[in-house]
């Protein structure tokens, strides 16, 4: 690999939870990363998040705390491509998560989103069916909150 060119981080594509879920958001794809990258503000748009707080600027090894579904998170940035591309994860309460984000323009001025996340850890295991449709409907609900966001701002 050319050192100049970054590491390319995806999902666990063998953890017992994988969602993979796609939307074409009407919005500039500038005010849509803004939005998505801005994590001080998550709880302000995302109303499953009631806190989020950075450590310092977002780049790859940026530490960010928050709080979702009685969960408190600590995340990394593991990849950060600005415009396209944000990958983070870490282990929360047993729970070894990997998340990327791909952020892509259209032909008619459009971005489709994809989001994807992987979940693997004793907690998975024990209730693989139950934890991958909690991912699913907390990535479908994040989703939503920042396609009516970024529509609407």
């Amino acid at each position: 690999m050319n050192p100049e060119t970054p590491a390319r981080h995806t999902i666990d594509e063998s953890a017992p939870a994988v969602v993979r879920l796609t939307a074409t958001v009407r919005a500039p794809l500038a005010r849509l990363w803004a939005l998505h990258t801005d994590i001080a503000a998550w709880p302000h748009w995302n109303p499953d998040v009631t806190r989020a707080e950075p450590t310092g600027p977002l780049t790859v090894g940026a530490v960010f705390h928050w709080h979702t579904h009685g969960l408190d998170i600590t995340s990394t940035v593991l990849e950060l491509v600005p415009g396209q591309r944000i990958v983070w994860g870490g282990p929360a309460h047993g729970i070894d998560g990997i998340h990327v984000w791909t952020f892509e323009e259209t032909a008619d001025g459009a971005v489709t989103v994809r989001t994807e996340e992987s979940w693997s850890g004793a907690p998975v295991d024990a209730a693989p069916e139950e934890l991958g449709q909690a991912l699913r409907q907390s990535l479908e609900s994040w989703l939503a909150a920042l396609k009516t966001t970024a529509e609407h701002r």
